[in-house]
This record gives structure tokens, sequence and C-alpha cells, in this order.
């Protein structure tokens, strides 16, 4: 009991960046893949306050975005030069992926496009419990 409360003290005693930083190390990995007129899964649940590695697979012919404005404008987001268009999606060239840290922070549940496709069916759902 007494290591216990002693590693609490220096975690606590840490600053927040090096706190922040443990936690970016233990993300959560959360894939999407994205097939033309498709996500996989169309919907997806992130737990607030924990970090997730968000893995982005474009296996598709066409250029498909993750269009989630309120999603990405609630959360932090490790480094927004990942995030376009004003910081509401993440653009995935056709057989590209791309890799995002980011903390969801407001409960809630959140619309998610492809800004391109979702005429055609492209759209699906984030929910932060």
């Amino acid at each position: 009991m007494k290591s216990l409360f002693a590693t609490l003290l220096v975690v606590l005693a840490l600053p927040p960046v090096a706190r922040a930083a443990d936690q970016w190390s233990h993300a959560k990995i959360m894939t999407v893949v994205m097939i033309d007129d498709q996500f996989q899964p169309d919907h997806v649940t992130f737990q607030q306050g924990k970090a997730y590695e968000l893995r982005l697979e474009n296996r598709g012919k066409e250029m498909h975005e993750f269009t989630a404005p309120d999603f990405f404008r609630s959360a932090t987001v490790r480094d927004r030069r990942l995030l376009a268009n004003g910081g509401i999606e993440v653009v995935v060239q056709p057989g590209h992926s791309a890799r995002g840290l980011l903390i969801p922070r407001v409960k809630g549940d959140y619309g998610l496009t492809c800004a391109d496709h979702d005429w055609n069916g492209m759209v699906g759902g984030i929910k932060v419990d």
C-alpha cells in the first residue's frame, strides 16, 4: 500500500506534459477502413478522457475524408496538422493511411461523413461514453 501511495505522489508531481506523454504512450488503437462509399466499421465508440491512436486506412480507389467537425472540435488532438479543412476532417488518399493521437473530451454522439461521398451513403457515427 505504501508503494502505491508513493507511486501516486510521483505521478501527481509530474508536470502535466509528462503525464500527457505517459497517457499517449498507452493509447488504444482504433482502426477505421475507408472503402469506396463506406466506413468499416461505420460506427465507433470512444471512452471520454482516454487516449486513442486513430488509424484511418483508405483501401478504396478514390480520396476519402473522415469528416467529424463536432468530434474533432471537442477532442484534444495531439498534432492538429493531421486535420484538414479548418480542423474538421482527415483526408486520406487512395492506398494510403493516416494516424493521429487524440483524447475525446466530451461525451455524446457525433456525426461522421466522407465529405465527398456522403451523398452516396458514406456516413457513420462516433459515440463518446
